[in-house]
């Protein structure tokens, strides 16, 4: 167990030690019914690659859970339909699909701590046990930005479409996984050149 802490412990330092503009990306986005992933369910699921600072929409994926019980308001503010979701696929295809990227990709969210603790959730549940080589979250790099400032934060500030706009990055349509995926992946590449301001830029600067 320890042997095995410690391999973890020293692949996770070489990995921080990295290019962070030559890595490859997964970026994702889920739509949800609610925000608690013990009672509330994943809609959707969509992801985008970023390789080598490009953004590459032909490897981009959405999938609709076919699987979800109840859409409560998505409907509404993710325009997902019963006929959306007749036609969907599987929650376990869908991460299984999902998992397959882990072992070659950093996966990138807009709040993680929401996104990932629901598909981590379902991934026990579906009894996947690959997991990622590293999280980069968008919102926590520009949390910790923003600290270097000011201490007064409020809560809408760290939305995806404020985070944005403070790169002169266009507004989206929000509430569409693929779109929004899009965005925190160019959101992560503005993040990430600012930081860097021209200079090696490792990943540790990023978690």
């Amino acid at each position: 167990m320890v042997k095995m802490l410690l391999s973890r412990y020293i692949k996770r330092r070489q990995l921080l030690a990295k290019n962070a503009f030559s890595q490859r990306y997964l970026v994702i986005d889920l739509e949800l019914t609610g925000l608690d992933s013990k009672q509330h369910e994943i809609v959707s699921v969509a992801w985008v690659v970023i390789d080598n600072q490009c953004i590459k929409m032909s490897d981009s994926q959405h999938f609709i859970n076919k699987d979800v019980k109840s859409l409560e308001q998505s409907p509404v503010f993710h325009g997902i339909s019963t006929d959306s979701v007749a036609q969907g696929q599987s929650l376990q295809s869908i991460l299984m699909s999902l998992s397959a990227h882990f072992s070659d990709c950093i996966l990138v969210f807009h709040n993680a701590m929401l996104d990932w603790g629901f598909l981590k959730l379902a991934l026990k549940n579906a009894g996947v046990t690959q997991r990622p080589k590293l999280i980069i979250d968008t919102l926590q790099i520009e949390k910790k930005r923003l600290l270097q400032h000011t201490s007064d934060i409020k809560l809408d500030d760290l939305t995806l479409n404020e985070c944005r706009n403070r790169y002169d990055l266009p507004s989206y349509h929000c509430h569409h996984a693929l779109t929004d995926a899009q965005a925190t992946a160019e959101l992560l590449l503005a993040q990430c050149h600012q930081i860097g301001a021209g200079k090696e830029l490792t990943l540790r600067a990023l978690v």
